[in-house]
């Protein structure tokens, strides 16, 4: 049986994709297509030959899909030459339902679907890809893996929100967290670094990117996580507030008199560094905080602060913690920010060598002193490889 799998990740006005070996989890071929439904498009392919880039007017999903696969085609690698064992596409949102991959069909649809009030700004997406592929590959199996389905082993303590039962009950409001592929991916891979058995390695993960979240992890298994009902919750990110008092919500909407969608879009989209900085690209931002800006500075001081809170808030809800891992953009490439959050907590038995920290390099790495009795890792998240992984394994159990 082939272990390729193309794995499709549709956002509102984009869409990325990669055929993806689960077994080795080299990318044969990738790209994304970008401005969907906007004047002129653009399309970039990675395949055996390189790069290439397309520009043009891209109306729907399905025309995006299909340059996609024309792409494919055209500089390869064949599709057909491969024999693609699935399509694994990445949904946000599988509410409490779902805590495993599930091959697609019109139940599973429906059910997406109904979790669209939970992920207004990303279920439809997702769904729109699920049908889109279904209608191009009506012969390969389709499989979706849920950002938030390696969070549902988190305990009652740790996912209830003290609010009303009703709404608990009647609005399934409560913690879900996301990014959950990512931090299966990163935790299993700090167990292979370590040379360690995942079911005794106890990890506080720090996926920083765009979006940031923290998890703790006991034994390969998550227990707690930062996101919450939403990805809104929890650290800085480039343009989520994260955590914030709830009663500014209604504040705002009493004294600015801004309706809720406005609250709800500026904290979602004009918040988080971009609100503090006024931009939330981190390398422009370490650029301007070492030319002596002020206000790029704070926004750096607020953002490894709330680090800072979780780890130390993880480290307890843990008991014991072998290793602290960053992955994600800004966690695998910013050294400042792993010393800036991580520093002053000798005591804890976090110890960070400098020089480890700062030398650029790519792949695994141990950032920790010799000395520190909790490793400091960073490791490269692969979603893709992990969605690719859980799709085949539902395709050969199926």
């Amino acid at each position: 049986m082939s272990e390729h799998v193309l794995v499709i990740n549709a956002g509102s006005s984009s869409l990325k994709y990669s055929l993806i070996d689960a077994g080795s989890g080299k990318a044969a071929g990738s790209g994304l297509v970008e401005r969907i439904g906007e004047a002129e498009g653009r399309h970039l392919h990675r395949g055996p030959d390189g790069e290439t880039s397309t520009d043009g007017k891209i109306d729907t999903h399905e025309d995006a899909l299909r340059a996609a696969l024309d792409a494919f085609e055209t500089h390869g690698p064949s599709l057909d030459a491969v024999e693609v064992a699935a399509v694994g596409h990445r949904v946000v949102h599988g509410g409490s339902r779902f805590a495993d991959p599930v091959l697609i069909d019109d139940e599973l649809i429906d059910a997406v679907t109904a979790l669209v009030p939970l992920a207004p700004l990303h279920n439809p997406a997702n769904l729109e890809g699920m049908r889109v592929a279904r209608r191009l590959f009506p012969e390969l199996p389709q499989v979706a893996v849920f950002d938030t389905a390696f969070h549902q082993t988190l305990e009652p303590a740790a996912y209830t929100y003290a609010v009303p039962l009703a709404w608990r009950d009647d609005h399934d409001i409560r913690r879900y967290g996301f990014h959950g592929t990512s931090h299966a991916f990163v935790s299993a891979e700090s167990a292979r670094f370590l040379g360690r058995d995942p079911a005794g390695l106890n990890v506080i993960v720090l996926h920083l990117g765009n979006g940031c979240s923290a998890a703790a992890i006991r034994g390969g298994v998550s227990v707690d996580t930062s996101m919450g009902m939403t990805p809104l919750e929890g650290l800085v990110m480039g343009s989520r507030s994260g955590d914030l008092d709830p009663a500014i919500h209604a504040h705002l909407v009493r004294e600015l008199g801004w309706t809720v969608e406005e609250v709800d879009h500026a904290l979602n989209f004009d918040s988080g560094l971009k609100g503090l900085a006024g931009g939330n690209d981190f390398r422009e931002l370490s650029t301007r905080v070492e030319a002596g800006d002020p206000v790029a500075q704070l926004a750096f001081d607020v953002y490894c602060h709330r680090i800072k809170k979780y780890v130390g808030a993880y480290y307890a809800v843990l008991g014991t913690v072998d290793a602290i891992v960053f992955t994600a953009g800004v966690g695998q490439n910013g050294a400042d920010v792993r010393a800036a959050s991580l520093g002053g907590l000798e005591r804890l038995g976090i110890r960070i060598d400098a020089q480890r920290n700062d030398a650029a390099a790519d792949g695994s790495r141990l950032v920790s002193a010799d000395d520190s009795p909790v490793a400091v890792l960073v490791i490269p998240t692969n979603e893709e490889w992990q969605i690719a992984r859980e799709a085949l394994a539902v395709v050969g159990g199926s």
